[in-house]
């Protein structure tokens, strides 16, 4: 904020950038922008630190996209992958280097938004946002947008970064379409130390019995994250293979603490990701890897430019120059993430047919498990193998262009 300006903008109350949502992706954005030396409010309707639904594995573009000196609170290290086809076909994978953490959301989100006030952001805790608006009585000019809240409240910004989550407010506002739904189930089950110590180190990862769908084990000490996910409108059909994973695991006698569910939305190719001076990112912008469904690496990469571009627009003067920062921000999520994401919705293609293919590349081709361990490790990217080698680009080519037979289409392959 210019010096010249500060006198009035805090009479009136303006932040320079406010943030709907402090998740990964929200507290990413306050951060970036707080640590350029920006007014920042960060506003989460729930009290922190809350559970959220989600595996918790943290992978190298996820620890790379972390504030400088961010210590993640692992409560587990992977060093294996057991991979099966449902339930059948099993064998594990190991790796001498790590190949990702994992991480229980309430503890990693609370130390992201630690991080965002340390760097000077003001967090605001039970308050829900009840829209935005650009225009109008609520709005003193062209410069500002007006957050109302529940109660009626209003909060004038510069620049509004929406971070609120898959069923997003400020989402629908800036035009957010979604192009894939999927719904995802997850159980957090409390185990003796005896069956911890055999999951210790390893996840597990089940391709399902529905086209695009697979389960997961993940180990957070004394405790395993199960969960599985399948394209949404299959909801009975998730919910028993959830409950025939757990049994075929031999976890059905022991009583989970926690059993949610949660809907994963990925944007369309032409979805917007701002509308005037307001930004969306993470899941709000439906930003994730359409295969597996990742979204923490999404969130915080998102999150970042989200925060870095909207301290530009919160010193935009005018329209224009508010519209080309927009468009420079949607660009740089689209170089990037969009090219991971354009991969990741072949890959699903081909895997929703040939699950069968997949599981046994990865449990039995070198090249395959070495994409994997590169992938989640971070020295490289779904779009950087398909870039990086022609053989890559060939086979997901010909992939496309073949039809599936209906043995190949079993997940008993």
């Amino acid at each position: 904020m210019s010096s010249e300006n500060s006198s009035a903008d805090d009479v009136r109350q303006v932040w320079d950038v406010v943030v709907v949502g402090a998740g990964p992706a929200g507290a990413s954005a306050a951060y970036a922008a707080a640590v350029a030396g920006r007014r920042v409010l960060l506003l989460e309707k729930a009290e922190l630190p809350r559970y959220k639904t989600c595996g918790g594995g943290i992978i190298g573009p996820s620890r790379d996209a972390l504030p400088p000196g961010f210590e993640l609170p692992f409560r587990d290290r992977v060093y294996a992958v057991t991979f099966s086809n449902n339930g059948r076909f099993t064998r594990t994978r190991r790796s001498k280097q790590m190949l990702f953490g994992l991480i229980n959301r309430a503890e990693f989100d609370q130390r992201l938004v630690e991080h965002a006030q340390k760097a000077g952001a003001e967090l605001r805790t039970g308050v829900t946002v009840q829209r935005v608006e650009q225009h109008g009585s609520t709005v003193p000019d062209r410069r500002t947008v007006a957050v109302v809240l529940q109660g009626g409240e209003v909060v004038l910004a510069r620049a509004v970064v929406g971070a609120d989550g898959s069923a997003s407010r400020i989402g629908a506002h800036v035009g957010v379409k979604l192009g894939q739904v999927d719904l995802g189930l997850e159980a957090e089950i409390p185990v003796p130390e005896t069956v911890a110590e055999d999951w210790k180190g390893r996840v597990l990862i089940d391709w399902g019995p529905m086209p695009g769908s697979y389960g997961w084990v993940f180990p957070k000490g004394d405790t395993l994250t199960v969960g599985v996910i399948s394209a949404r409108g299959e909801g009975a059909a998730t919910k028993r293979y959830l409950e025939e994973f757990i049994g075929r695991l031999g976890l059905a006698g022991f009583e989970p603490s926690i059993s949610s569910g949660h809907l994963t939305r990925c944007r369309a190719d032409d979805s917007p990701l701002s509308r005037g001076r307001v930004l969306v990112c993470g899941d709000a912008a439906g930003l994730l890897e359409p295969w597996t469904r990742e979204g923490i690496s999404f969130a915080l990469r998102s999150g970042r430019l989200a925060g870095e571009w909207a301290v530009r627009i919160a010193e935009a003067h005018d329209a224009v120059d508010t519209r080309r920062q927009a468009l420079n921000y949607a660009f740089a999520v689209k170089a990037g993430l969009g090219v991971e994401m354009s991969v990741g919705k072949r890959l699903l293609t081909v895997f929703e047919r040939r699950p069968g293919l997949f599981h046994g590349a990865l449990t039995g081709l070198r090249p395959a498990w070495r994409a994997f361990k590169e992938i989640t490790q971070g020295s490289t990217s779904l779009g950087e193998i398909v870039r990086t080698y022609p053989v890559a680009q060939r086979a997901l080519a010909a992939l496309d262009r073949r039809p599936a037979t209906g043995g190949e289409v079993s997940s008993s392959e």
